[in-house]
């Protein structure tokens, strides 16, 4: 056997390789592309006209290095944004993941009618989101439809978009019956995942279904409740129509939350430079929270080690 005879499959199985990996490069190109142009491009962009003064009404672009963070600091407006944040999130969160567990839990007894039930829960996760909020937007008016029924109850409804502690709580809730339907059935897959025979051995043990509930099925899912927990904030922390379709930011700013007020800070008042500032400090907090709630899973997720 000759030395060419010998290499000949040596160099067959090295061109088969280099034919695999840039066929995997092939593959992968597009989607790299596509996050540079459109993920990590327009991230390091914001970056740098955040360090700019940007009024494009004046078409000025001028380098301001760190004054835009440093107005955040002092700036209320920011501060009435970042609290009417932390208060839409908080109550989004404990609302929509509570009813969503809760739901689940139902929908899993396989009761008669549950598939309608799912239904009715569900749709509202398919239906355009701008239709979704102006039907409500019509549903929370003064004299709207949920007054009008309070009305023949003898109960005299409040302006929900129009005072303060109304104008909060009515987005929230907007936003809870739009998306806890996704949660609800995430939920629901992790739930028929429980094997039933370890809630029998829990039940067979002398454990109450409540005990058994807390002790047994929610470590069980724990790990879909980080889930659902992680993308609930982020989207919380994202929420934008609701509050430009429902109340505009108002009464005041009760209801002005950070990308809202990032929306006026851009295409109002035309600081794009400061605007981009404050995407940047919206990202560096998304970014914290996830990574915080990611890290504690070893704490409170089973099988995590």
């Amino acid at each position: 056997m000759t030395t060419a005879t010998i290499g000949t499959p040596r160099r067959q199985r090295r061109l088969s390789r280099r034919e695999d990996v840039l066929t995997g490069y092939a593959f992968v190109l597009p989607q790299l592309v596509g996050s540079l142009l459109f993920v990590i491009g327009p991230l390091v962009a914001v970056v740098w006209y955040s360090l700019h003064d940007w009024n494009v009404l004046a078409n000025s672009f001028t380098y301001a290095g760190t004054d835009n963070y440093e107005r955040l600091a002092t700036d209320p407006g920011f501060h009435d944004a970042m609290r009417a944040s932390g208060i839409f999130s908080a109550g989004l969160v404990v609302l929509n993941v509570g009813l969503a567990l809760a739901l689940a839990v139902m929908l899993n007894q396989r009761l008669p009618g549950t598939a309608t039930f799912r239904a009715f829960f569900f749709s509202p996760v398919v239906v355009s989101l701008v239709a979704w909020t102006i039907v409500w937007g019509f549903l929370l008016q003064a004299d709207g439809g949920i007054n009008g029924f309070l009305s023949q109850l003898g109960i005299d409804g409040p302006n929900w978009l129009r005072e303060g502690p109304t104008a909060m709580l009515s987005v929230i809730v907007v936003q809870v019956f739009k998306n806890v339907g996704l949660n609800m059935v995430l939920f629901l897959a992790a739930l028929q995942g429980v094997p039933r025979e370890v809630r029998e051995a829990a039940t067979m043990d002398g454990a109450s279904p409540w005990r058994s509930f807390w002790s047994v099925t929610v470590p069980l899912i724990s790990g879909t409740i980080l889930l659902v927990s992680i993308l609930t904030v982020v989207g919380s922390l994202q929420v934008f129509a609701q509050i430009a379709v429902l109340t505009q930011g108002g009464p005041g700013t009760s209801t002005t939350v950070i990308v809202y007020y990032l929306y006026q800070q851009a295409f109002q008042f035309q600081e794009f430079g400061y605007a981009s500032a404050v995407s940047v400090v919206l990202f560096v907090i998304v970014a914290i929270l996830t990574f915080v709630q990611w890290q504690t899973r070893r704490r409170w997720v089973f099988h995590e080690v």
